[in-house]
């Protein structure tokens, strides 16, 4: 499998993706009842992201907990599409959307529809035991969808997605080389263990040397103090709970801990 599709939208192969952390959208628990409100928010991270030099940003549903395990309902897949579309507008970067927990399918969709250049799937191949159990990766699905569609979208898949435990016997970099070579994904994503949580620098060595020819991008726990570590072994990072306000996940993008992140990134 090539990496051209990463390529063509990241040339220089060394992106720095920020999180857009949608607040819950229609039918989730804590919904507050206002579209205009998720879009506002939405655009407003983004902005702040792409201004302080991101390469680009994911839009996922982020306050929708608890999640889905596989399919969402429609009122999700029309609010993060809302989203994903005010974001696409507002910004010049590449967008890309995260369907949690795992509708692959929709985000797909979502992306063929508002012209996103690719998707984050957190069980791509494999399964992987989770919060909302087993979740089994559907790659025969995904990737016939979106030769359907008839649009080159990238496919981020993780790797040993975090918040979950991987089967007994299952091998980080075996489930690397499923990924890339029999599930054809675009590039690999490695996290710690949840959401903020630090990505493991063992892990990220075992699946460059597994699968040397495919991106790897860490997807958890990067900061200004370890950025620079990180990316002397991974392509580049998606990040989130670093750059929102007090550090936290879901609190919206603090401009200037997003600046911060990019001056210690880049330096």
């Amino acid at each position: 499998m090539s990496d051209q599709g990463f390529t063509a939208i990241w040339p220089d192969g060394r992106p720095l993706i920020g999180m857009v952390h949608l607040l819950p959208l229609p039918g989730s628990p804590e919904w507050a009842g206002s579209m205009d409100a998720v879009v506002e928010r939405a655009e407003t991270d983004a902005v702040a992201l792409v201004t302080a030099g991101f390469d680009g940003v994911v839009v996922e549903n982020y306050g929708d907990v608890p999640f889905f395990r596989g399919s969402v309902p429609p009122e999700t897949v029309a609010g993060i599409t809302t989203a994903v579309r005010a974001v696409r507008e507002a910004t010049s970067r590449p967008v890309g959307v995260n369907v949690l927990r795992n509708d692959a399918r929709a985000a797909i969709g979502i992306a063929a529809a508002t012209g996103a250049r690719f998707v984050r799937i957190n069980v791509h191949t494999g399964s992987m035991w989770t919060d909302q159990g087993l979740i089994e990766g559907e790659a025969a699905d995904t990737l016939r969808a979106r030769a359907a569609l008839g649009r080159e979208i990238a496919i981020l898949a993780d790797v040993h997605v975090k918040h979950a435990s991987p089967p007994a016997g299952s091998r980080i970099e075996v489930a690397a080389l499923d990924a890339w070579h029999r599930g054809r994904a675009t590039a690999l994503i490695v996290s710690g263990s949840g959401t903020g949580r630090e990505t493991d620098v063992s892990d990220l060595e075992r699946v460059r040397s597994s699968v040397p020819e495919a991106p790897v991008l860490v997807g958890s726990g990067a900061t200004p103090a370890t950025i620079r570590k990180l990316l002397t072994v991974a392509h580049g990072v998606i990040v989130g709970s670093a750059v929102m306000a007090e550090g936290q996940p879901g609190t919206g993008v603090d401009p200037a801990r997003a600046a911060d992140f990019i001056q210690a990134a880049r330096s």
